[in-house]
């Protein structure tokens, strides 16, 4: 291990809130849901959830040609996007760069839902030759990185996570150690998530995990709330720049934030629910604390999981306890769930919230939890109820990231300092 320090140089973000990282954040700052009625596939929608967090205003081809965006799930164009976003807000020349030092780490949990669902309709209403030749590169997970790869010309390391809800966190920590350990300089990370079609929200409503306010979608997202139901859908994605501290700073680019900690622990406990004690999520935190060399005193803010569920969001509460004790109980440590505005995009949430981390360094500024009307009492910390915290110096942030099967991911952001 070479044990370079790496920055985050670029962030490139496509949610509901707002497409680019200035509609995003002034979204999350102004408390603004993402929520509404699905629109999409509301012919096809039978489960009892009818709303998610949809972006309505993506057009492909503002970032991709005509005949590659035919060739791609929602998924992958919302990677490709995101990722020219961030390369562009990087202001990375990839031309001068030697493309065997940039890699490419970019997952998903669920991949090309869209595609399996439309191609199997295909299959059984007109046969299989009729089905599409790129039906397989379209929905397999690892195509958004490999399309990213392509197009940036990005010859160094290249891979995809698969870790359920915890993909995007895992990307841009194991990006991270890429570059420390010198198989790159620079490393496009994140995740993607298109998960709004009808055999996805049936399957995770039938598993009574979603939330039915159908009425009130912008009310809907409550995390640590006591009148939450479920979380809600969101689609999307987010990419980041990562460098090394030298080769940023040799080509005079802009730092947001250094990336100073990762952790990652197994719950070994069920394939959905969370540890009532958060005993794997705690180890995470403190492994993330300890890689960073920070205290927990360190921390101004967690940009937390908090997915609007009971089990999750209680699970979560404890966990923070556990490794932060009085700087969380005595309400110094911020803490918020902007899955409260984003919905929650599963595999891409990580990023999503990774991003939301290194703007909160960078802007000073701390987004809220929304419709936390009515605190769940055993989430009693300061959730920074409805109003974002603006003009507050922000020094270090931990991420938080838990997925189905017990994977569980943080990462700690810092000011960067010389």
């Amino acid at each position: 291990m070479m044990n370079k320090r790496v920055v985050i140089t670029g962030v490139g973000t496509v949610t509901s809130l707002g497409i680019g990282k200035d509609d995003f954040w002034n979204g999350l700052l102004g408390g603004r849901s993402g929520v509404r009625r699905i629109t999409r596939i509301k012919d096809q929608l039978q489960s009892a959830c009818k709303i998610a967090a949809e972006i309505t205003d993506f057009d492909p081809l503002k970032y991709i040609d005509a005949k590659h965006a035919k060739r791609m799930d929602r998924f992958i164009q919302f990677a490709v996007a995101a990722s020219n976003l961030a390369v562009a807000d990087a202001k990375l020349n990839m031309a001068a760069e030697d493309p065997t030092r940039v890699g490419v780490v970019v997952g998903s949990a669920a991949g090309g839902f869209d595609t399996i669902e439309k191609q199997f309709r295909t299959l059984l209403e007109k046969g299989p030759n009729k089905c599409s030749p790129f039906t397989v590169p379209m929905l397999i997970v690892n195509m958004a990185a490999g399309w990213v790869s392509i197009l940036h010309n990005a010859k160094g390391p290249n891979s995809c996570t698969v870790t359920a809800c915890a993909t995007s966190a895992h990307s841009v920590g194991d990006a991270c150690r890429m570059i420390q350990r010198g198989d790159a300089d620079v490393m496009l990370a994140g995740g993607s998530e298109a998960p709004i079609t009808a055999l996805c929200m049936a399957g995770f409503a039938s598993a009574r995990t979603l939330s039915t306010r159908n009425d009130e979608p912008e009310k809907a997202s409550r995390p640590f709330d006591k009148d939450r139901d479920g979380f809600v859908m969101g689609e999307g994605a987010a990419i980041l720049v990562l460098e090394s501290l030298e080769h940023a700073k040799a080509r005079g680019a802009y730092i947001y934030a250094e990336l100073a900690g990762y952790g990652l622990t197994g719950d070994a406990h069920d394939i959905v629910q969370p540890c009532a004690d958060g005993e794997g999520a705690a180890r995470a935190m403190q492994i993330a604390l300890t890689d960073a060399n920070l205290r927990t005193s360190d921390v101004t803010y967690i940009n937390a999981h908090g997915t609007s569920t009971t089990l999750g969001d209680r699970a979560e509460t404890v966990a923070i306890k556990k490794i932060f004790g009085e700087h969380a109980l005595s309400h110094k440590l911020a803490i918020s769930s902007t899955k409260s505005m984003t919905g929650h995009l599963l595999g891409a949430a990580g990023a999503i919230e990774a991003a939301v981390s290194v703007l909160a360094i960078a802007r000073s500024s701390l987004p809220p939890t929304i419709n936390l009307d009515n605190p769940d009492p055993e989430c009693d910390l300061d959730y920074i109820a409805n109003n974002a915290r603006k003009n507050i110096p922000v020094q270090a942030v931990l991420s938080n990231s838990f997925g189905f099967g017990g994977h569980n991911a943080c990462l700690v952001f810092k000011k960067l300092s010389e």
